[in-house]
């Protein structure tokens, strides 16, 4: 596969999670919470860093690399909310637990709780932060995969 063609399928990957994401939140109601919100800003970068690829041959593999990193990011922070939901441990963000901080506008609780899933399929128990990781985490190892091999002229 070309360096451009696989920036563009970067770009769309990335953009393919925030459809996800946009969906469940514009068409299915479903309200994100403040991680959820977070999660989204890994996704962002990609698309650009996937698009840069494509554009710019000289220094595609390394934006490339830069897409693995941020894909990373992508996957800890599901991980981390993943981690909220199931109470293993509580959420570094203030909005998530209802901190009140001086100064701060009220309220700081958020209109959905961080530790309360959010099912994107019914019956099936994998919540949209799990399932973001696993995305993550297979987008992440593919693209690594991809970048790490050796270009065919130097073999």
């Amino acid at each position: 596969m070309s360096l451009r063609a696989a920036g563009l399928l970067v770009a769309a990957g990335g953009a393919a999670a925030l459809c996800v994401a946009y969906w469940a939140q514009d068409f299915l109601l479903l309200v994100p919470c403040p991680l959820c919100l977070l999660e989204r800003w890994p996704y962002r970068a990609v698309i650009v860093l996937g698009v840069l690829a494509a554009l710019v041959r000289p220094v595609a593999r390394p934006l490339l690399g830069l897409a693995v990193l941020a894909l990373l990011a992508a996957a800890g922070l599901a991980f981390l909310h993943a981690g909220v939901e199931f109470h293993w441990w509580k959420s570094p963000l203030p909005e998530c637990n209802g901190i009140l901080l001086p100064g701060a506008p009220l309220p700081l609780t958020p209109a959905k709780p961080c530790d309360e899933p959010t099912f994107l399929i019914p019956g099936l128990p994998i919540s949209m932060a799990a399932m973001n990781f696993l995305y993550a985490a297979a987008f992440t190892f593919f693209l690594l995969a991809y970048v790490v091999r050796q270009p065919r002229w130097i073999r």
